[in-house]
């Protein structure tokens, strides 16, 4: 389990280097002469503060090791062993159960090389290392040496040129930004804001109430009660450490979610680049399989034995320590059931625009889920025998949440599909996928397949009737459009793929058939030759809300009409990181703060576009402006249908009267 959170965090931190402007190593290359053929090339780097580098002698099967090689097709000259290196501590891991050799603060690597071809001007090496903190970044970069003592080349004077002069095109001269300032100035957003945390919090209160109808929950709900009630003298002190027990339970899932607040201060848009990245999605969707397979019983997911036999000894020391430990035993024991349910929780809050202040309000939600039924009924021991007891029917809770398990990893497999254009799981595949999960979870209820508990409950036909119902309404979205006798979109809308995302469409990508643009150089002249006002539209391949104002939104008949006929539709998808740039368009950023951000993808070009002129790194995002770049009303949102419409009329008219 060490090792798998390690690896997690690895990948996450994975996605940081390749979207953070900040690198906590600082690499300068210089070149010492030893002889007309050799030389020693020499790496000084700057580590930053709480970091450390990992040696090229750290051990095989710990964390990975430096190396230093010719870079690709570089050919005329061999290296002469490893770097030598400069001084390094050793640290026993207790992740990896061996010593590890590392560098903190600098380090001074120096590889002698021997040249074999004379007329050899300049050499580039490649340094791949793993530097860390409480999670780990990659190191993957070429340098180049001059053997000369010139110049190394003139085509890095030529790459800054061409960045400055690509970073300048991408800081627009918006007229009018005074509407852009008064969107800042409002509170709307942080009220929208406050309504999501408040979604998340009772999101996260229902994934709880699920946990406490489990196998692994409920039947301890009866014994801690009775435990605290039989061991106080009096009923108010059974009462009060029941309801500390209970406030210890909230605080230990709150703080769960600590160490992803650190990551989104080191990277604010770390947790949307997490929500993008192809092999992320991939990685979700394949953790949910897994919990599905352990809802289902074909195997159990636990915890090491060991933690659990620690925490539950620290219980019996009293006082708040031993209540703490006893809702920390609480915790591990029934992380076979919680778990998953966590899982999907953890998921869901990192791929949405909140990020981390989301997953707190959705731990502390399911953690007072937990809690209160141990409080409450210390508060009202009669209460206990209200409850119904143990049986097959917690059996029957915990594989309904497998199923859940299995449509919900099917959601992270189409966002990697759609942000990858892999065109694998069209709309009509995820809405069959789906359809075929509530069949399966209907003969289940029905007692058709699975282990078989006795007599059918009347509440279990119940739930296989719903299951089935459910399995009916989505059958038909297999259909082209015109075929369906129902319509899903607005009980799917942002779970399936986009409507154009479709095995009988491969002519448009663009909502609803419209037309669109994705490049905005080319949808401003289109503009600029039309003389129409821009709906410019930073969106996202897998961003939920925004399939949720093109499919219920922009489909009303007076919005699709203005869109279409007044205005030119510029979509840029910010997660597009699976496609490349051309060469010739491929640039480093150059912030007003003087730093750097790489810009090699579509993607990259245009988040960096709206955080550079709107201050923005949330999806949907709409602005409206003429083809001269004059702004034409206050930045929308997600939003309701009479706001939007109001908001593009108010825009029109303004583009008119001028």
């Amino acid at each position: 389990m060490k090792r798998l959170f390690t690896l997690i965090l690895f990948f996450v931190g994975l996605v940081t280097y390749s979207q953070s402007d900040d690198n906590p190593l600082l690499v300068t290359p210089t070149v010492e002469k030893v002889s007309d053929t050799e030389y020693d090339l020499i790496f000084d780097i700057q580590i930053a503060e709480d970091w450390h580098l990992y040696s090229q002698y750290n051990p095989e099967g710990a964390s990975l090791p430096m190396s230093i090689a010719p870079a690709e097709g570089e050919t005329g000259y061999v290296l002469n062993g490893k770097a030598t290196e400069s001084e390094t501590e050793t640290e026993f891991s207790e992740i990896w159960g061996m010593d590890e050799t590392f560098f903190v603060e600098e380090a001074r690597l120096v590889q002698r090389i021997t040249i074999e071809n004379p007329e050899l001007t300049q050499v580039t090496l490649n340094l791949d290392a793993q530097v860390c903190k409480e999670y780990c970044l990659p190191f993957d970069e070429d340098f180049t040496f001059s053997l000369t003592g010139e110049v190394v080349s003139q085509t890095v004077t030529e790459v800054d040129e061409k960045s400055e002069a690509l970073s300048q095109s991408l800081n627009l001269d918006l007229k009018n930004t005074i509407l852009l300032k008064s969107t800042a100035d409002n509170s709307e957003g942080d009220e929208k804001e406050g309504k999501t945390l408040t979604n998340i919090f009772l999101l996260g209160f229902v994934g709880g109430l699920l946990a406490l109808l489990t196998p692994c929950v409920f039947p301890m709900i009866p014994l801690t009660v009775s435990f605290f009630t039989k061991k106080s003298e009096k009923k108010s002190g059974g009462i009060g450490s029941a309801v500390l027990y209970g406030f210890f339970i909230v605080l230990i899932y709150a703080l769960l979610s600590l160490p992803f607040h650190y990551l989104d201060t080191l990277d604010p848009e770390i947790l949307n680049s997490i929500s993008t990245n192809v092999w992320l999605n991939v990685f979700f969707f394949v953790v949910l399989i897994v919990f599905a397979g352990s809802f289902f019983g074909f195997y159990e997911l636990t915890l090491p034995s060991s933690w659990s036999n620690k925490a539950d000894s620290a219980s019996g020391i009293g006082g708040f320590i031993g209540i703490f430990f006893m809702a920390l035993t609480l915790a591990i024991v029934s992380f076979s059931c919680t778990g998953p349910i966590l899982g999907s929780l953890l998921a869901g809050s990192l791929t949405s625009a909140g990020g981390a202040m989301q997953l707190t309000a959705g731990m502390t939600g399911f953690g007072l889920a937990l809690a209160l039924p141990f409080a409450l009924f210390a508060m009202f021991p009669g209460w206990l025998n209200s409850l119904p007891k143990s049986g097959g029917w917690l059996n029957t809770v915990k594989v309904i949440l497998g199923f859940l398990e299995l449509a919900f990893a099917f959601k992270f497999l189409s966002n990697a599909d759609l942000v990858g254009h892999w065109g694998l799981l069209k709309r009509e595949i995820f809405i069959g996928l789906w359809a075929f999960i509530a069949l399966l979870m209907a003969l289940y209820l029905f007692g058709f397949i699975g282990k078989k508990y006795g007599k059918i409950s009347f509440f279990r036909v119940l739930l296989g009737l719903i299951a089935l119902a459910g399995a009916v309404y989505l059958a038909p979205g297999v259909l082209q459009k015109e075929k369906q006798p129902w319509n899903q979109g607005d009980l799917l809308s942002g779970f399936a793929p986009p409507q154009f995302h479709s095995i009988y469409q491969t002519n448009n990508n663009c909502p609803l058939n419209l037309n669109c643009f994705k490049d905005f150089e080319e949808g401003i002249e289109y503009a600029k030759s039309v003389n129409k006002p821009v709906l410019l539209d930073f969106t996202g391949w897998a961003c939920v809300n925004c399939r949720k104002m093109e499919e219920t939104i922009w489909s009303q008949p007076d919005i699709y009409s203005l869109i279409n006929d007044d205005y030119v539709l510029i979509s840029l998808y910010v997660d597009d990181n699976e496609r490349m740039l051309p060469d010739a368009e491929q640039f480093d950023f150059i912030k007003p703060n003087g730093k750097v951000k790489r810009i090699r993808t579509y993607g990259d070009k245009w988040a960096t576009l709206q955080a550079a002129n709107f201050k923005t790194a949330s999806q949907p995002f709409y602005v409206l402006m003429s083809p001269n770049l004059e702004v034409l009303n206050s930045p929308q949102q997600y939003t309701d249908r009479d706001t939007y419409y109001n908001w593009l009329k108010v825009g029109l008219d303004r583009f008119n009267s001028n």
